[in-house]
């Protein structure tokens, strides 16, 4: 499936939310447009499928040498273990650390220094949950092959991030696609484009 397409499932789906004049706040404070909540593809059968298709084929064409695949927590939990189960391959998920007690880990699964692990996402905004998921599998000398997503925000500061680190990342769909897509589905009001790529540039130039 094309960008435009995947933004549609989420559309479809209500993963995604466009709010020109009544702006989200993020956690980090920023006031957004645009609020993109991929756990809701879950309860959709036909969108979990197409989306971890998609992400399968990803995997397959840009990342063929990847021995296992690697979760977020907890948003990519889910999209992992479909994208395992399609491509045949060993799972694990990561914390966002270590937890407190047992035999406190922060990968769960079973994992080897020969494996090539690949990293899903829901959304990739800053990468700091990437980054973060990377060095867990790094502290424990797997090698990362890559990260994949749903959707991306195409921010600077993760492309750079994401250079310092020496790793490469491709989404199902972006912003762009998802303007795209609004306006053929008539999502979003044509007067209200102008304002939401305006705030996209800003943002994309880290200049909120």
């Amino acid at each position: 499936m094309s960008e435009k397409e995947i933004a549609k499932v989420l559309l479809r789906v209500g993963a995604v939310e466009l709010s020109p004049n009544d702006p989200f706040t993020w956690a980090s404070g920023i006031q957004s447009p645009i609020y993109c909540d991929n756990r809701l593809t879950m309860s959709d059968p036909k969108g979990r499928k197409e989306i971890a298709e998609g992400l399968a084929e990803l995997i397959r064409t840009r990342y063929s040498e990847t021995t296992v695949i690697a979760g977020t927590a907890t948003a990519g939990i889910p999209h992992a273990a479909w994208v395992a189960d399609i491509l045949e391959l060993p799972m694990v998920y990561i914390r966002s650390s270590a937890k407190g007690h047992g035999r406190s880990r922060q990968i769960e699964g079973k994992i080897s220094k020969d494996d090539k692990a690949i990293i899903i996402e829901d959304l990739i905004s800053t990468g700091g949950s990437s980054l973060n998921a990377a060095a867990a599998l790094r502290s424990e000398d797997v090698e990362v092959t890559g990260i994949v997503s749903i959707f991306t925000y195409e921010l600077k500061k993760a492309e750079e991030a994401f250079a310092v680190e020496n790793l490469t990342y491709h989404s199902l769909t972006n912003f762009g696609a998802l303007i795209e897509a609004s306006k053929e589905e008539g999502a979003i009001e044509e007067e209200a484009i102008a304002g939401l790529q305006d705030w996209h540039g800003k943002l994309k130039e880290g200049l909120l």
